[in-house]
């Protein structure tokens, strides 16, 4: 017997019995929509901590620190350019990116803000950040030192007369920092311990960013102040939207460098170690280095080879891999929950087909008698029961979208986490489900003597 013989069969049969059919069907619609919806929310509670841990510093980066047990007594795990281009030439590293943290003072006529996460981070590593920007953008290879601010950047501004600021009086200083002029003192300790008042003033003893004269640092010498534009301002979804960049301010590591050797000329710039006799070294040594790993998989064992360097490496490979486990617990659950409703469903196709093999018991004895091969009655049944999980499997996975819809819709975010592979997979376990109750039934319907199944009234 052909396929389209045994699938049309099946179709009429089931036709015939309509309101049955439709029952069990509805059985199977609630069974797979239940546990497609309730997969999905565990997916979409996974898939919110995921965008939480991307906000706390990435999933596939890396931040590799000097070992601080030994800075004191060596500089041999401290980084510099040739630890960067050892951790490039590391298995399934992507881009490694050397970080400077510096600190600065920013002004803005009557407000300004201590700085202390000045950081600098070569263009490639800057993009691989992955930053969204509410205002410009990333700056652009070769130009001068431009910052990129951090969201909420802002609400760290204090009145430099009075010392309060967002926090102190809830509001946020009138600045725009993408159009407005502000200034930047980078010798923070000159700018602090100066005595002379006019240093304080916004309008006095500002110079540009190229001004090459030298500058003692002493308490009776104000520190100059640079104009340095700005790049861009990133993005936060409303005014109290919290990011791991909020309070940062970003730039280019090689025009950051370039600036602080003409601010702190023939003078050792803060932050860098110095020899024995208080000099400087000629190279540039790093706060850190960022690090993003081609996957998310290679993260925990690239992060294991650099402490064996003798570095601090740090990620959120652990926070990422409880979140994983704890995710697909509750789907477990979930699911397994949902599966109680397509057992029940089970059932009523058993029940269904058993009802069908009785009500056919004659028709079954003629096609035996007609020679139909058993394997081709069994096909039959096993046909029609997998076509009640197909239906069913399709309008329930068309349920489980609404009613997700409507979730997300009520809590305001992808609570629901509806994916390709759920629903195919939903789809198939109808199936094989409605194949799996029908069995049985097959069977009887196979082993019916052809005799006494025509005498059957």
């Amino acid at each position: 017997m052909k396929i389209s013989d045994l699938l049309q069969m099946s179709v009429s049969s089931l036709l015939k019995r309509k309101l049955r059919s439709i029952l069990t069907i509805l059985g199977v619609v609630i069974g797979i929509a239940s546990i497609v919806t309730m997969v999905s929310l565990g997916l979409g509670m996974q898939k919110l901590q995921l965008e939480q841990i991307e906000q706390y510093g990435g999933l596939t980066s890396i931040t590799v620190m000097p070992d601080q047990s030994d800075v004191v007594t060596s500089n041999s795990h401290l980084i510099d350019d040739d630890t960067i281009s050892t951790f490039s030439n590391l298995d399934h590293v992507e881009i490694v990116s050397p970080v400077l943290t510096s600190s600065a003072i920013l002004l803005s006529g009557k407000y300004k803000d201590e700085i202390w996460q000045l950081n600098g981070y070569t263009l490639e590593g800057l993009k691989a950040l992955n930053y969204k920007f509410s205002e410009g953008g990333l700056p652009h290879k070769g130009e001068s030192l431009k910052f990129i601010y951090g969201n909420q950047l802002l609400n760290d501004f204090v009145d430099a007369h009075t010392g309060q600021g967002f926090y102190e009086t809830g509001n946020r200083p009138d600045i725009d920092l993408m159009n407005d002029t502000i200034f930047t003192v980078f010798d923070t300790e000159s700018y602090n311990n100066s005595n002379n008042s006019d240093s304080e003033k916004p309008d006095s003893g500002f110079e540009s960013q190229d001004d090459e004269d030298d500058n003692d640092s002493s308490a009776k010498t104000p520190a100059k102040k640079y104009i340095i534009p700005a790049a861009g301002v990133l993005y936060g979804e409303g005014e109290d939207a919290w990011y791991d960049y909020s309070y940062g301010v970003y730039c280019d590591i090689e025009a950051l460098k370039t600036t602080l050797r003409q601010v702190f000329r023939n003078r050792t710039i803060p932050g860098q170690p110095t020899r024995k006799n208080g000099k400087p070294y000629k190279k540039w040594y790093y706060s850190s280095a960022y690090i993003k790993v081609s996957d998310i998989k290679y993260v925990s064992a690239v992060q294991k080879e650099i402490k064996d360097m003798g570095y601090d490496a740090t990620s959120n490979s652990e926070w990422i891999q409880q979140t994983q486990e704890s995710s697909r617990s509750l789907a477990a659950m979930l699911g397994g929950i949902g599966a109680v409703s397509m057992l029940v469903a089970a059932i009523g196709i058993a029940n269904t087909m058993m009802m069908s093999i009785y009500e056919r018991t004659k028709e079954i004895g003629v096609m035996k008698v007609l020679g139909c091969e058993l394997k081709d009655i069994q096909a039959l049944f096993l046909f029609e029961a997998a076509s009640i999980g197909l239906v069913g499997g399709v309008i329930g996975n068309a349920l489980s979208f609404l009613v997700a819809f409507a979730i997300n819709k009520i809590s305001g975010q992808q609570t629901c986490y509806i994916t390709a592979w759920l629903v195919l997979a939903g789809l198939g376990f109808a199936v094989i489900v409605g194949v799996l109750a029908g069995y049985f039934p097959s069977k009887r319907a196979m082993n019916l003597s052809p005799l006494a199944a025509i005498r059957n009234d």
